[in-house]
């Protein structure tokens, strides 16, 4: 049997917040991608994290996209990469960035051809016992070995999903959650399978989202949602809890936009929902 995620999970998964704490604390979280055709991607994902409350977030991306970025918030603290593909030399940069982040994104509108940069940094990472969520271009079959028995999130939607384990995603829910939970326990980390509802397992439980609104097909959800778990992981949640409590809030988020715009919502709309959201789960306690 499948939980339900509802309001009443996320509030049990989301922590007070010290009255003094510092910068910092509240979680660091890295987004590594980016390339020609997507630079909007890894800024969604890092937006997507610092809406739900942590407290920096850096891009790792390549130089010749990176004033772009800069140019879309000063928010964002972008790391110039000195390739367009994540090759073991340009990723260098990056994981000097490792010990002062909780969790890192990969994937979001990374070229393709970087696998050795992505395998570096996964193991790295691993190493560093950091949060980790692969998306996009992060997500293909050679980089499961990697992964095995980490604090990984895999976000694929169905087309991904039957790239990474070679098998299509089948029609029924009852099937589908069959087939990520075995897929979650073979493999030994979360899967988080992106759909109209979602299903979430990391072999031993499973759980299915049903919020989310049609009008969420738009380009980026994805990468908002990627920023959503990744912040969830910096606050120290096991990878099933955050990836379930995250699929709940981006479906929330997409609700609101859809409520205000109709059909004609774009990903920027969820990340300013996000607060809206989130705030009623708001909490102070003293030290």
């Amino acid at each position: 049997m499948s939980l339900e995620i509802d309001e009443e999970f996320v509030k049990e998964c989301i922590k007070p917040r010290r009255a003094s704490s510092h910068k910092g604390e509240n979680g660091v979280v890295m987004v590594v991608g980016g390339g020609w055709m997507y630079h909007g991607a890894p800024f969604l994902a890092a937006m997507a994290a610092l809406r739900c409350g942590v407290d920096l977030a850096y891009i790792a991306a390549p130089e010749k996209v990176v004033p772009s970025i800069r140019a879309l918030s000063p928010t964002i603290i972008a790391i110039p990469l000195t390739d367009v593909k994540l090759t073991k030399g340009a990723v260098r940069r990056a994981l000097k960035m490792l010990s002062k982040v909780d969790a890192v994104v990969i994937g979001p509108g990374l070229e393709s051809r970087s696998e050795p940069g992505i395998e570096l940094l996964v193991e790295e990472a691993m190493a560093l016992e950091r949060g980790i969520v692969l998306d996009a271009t992060a997500l293909y079959p050679g980089i499961l070995k990697h992964v095995s028995g980490g604090k990984v999130v895999l976000t694929p939607h169905a087309g991904e999903f039957k790239r990474l384990f070679g098998v299509e995603v089948p029609r029924e829910l009852e099937e589908r959650v069959k087939l990520v939970m075995e897929s979650a326990k073979r493999i030994k980390v979360t899967i988080l399978l992106k759909g109209r509802v979602d299903i979430i397992s990391d072999g031993v439980e499973a759980a299915i989202n049903r919020t989310g609104s049609p009008a969420m097909t738009t380009g980026g959800t994805g990468d908002v949602l990627s920023g959503i778990v990744a912040a969830f992981l910096a606050w120290g949640l096991d990878p099933f809890k955050a990836a379930a409590s995250a699929a709940w809030i981006n479906g929330k988020a997409g609700e609101l936009a859809a409520s205000r715009m109709g059909l004609h919502i774009i990903a920027t709309d969820l990340i300013d929902e996000i607060p809206e959201v989130m705030k009623k789960f708001d909490r102070i306690t003293e030290d």
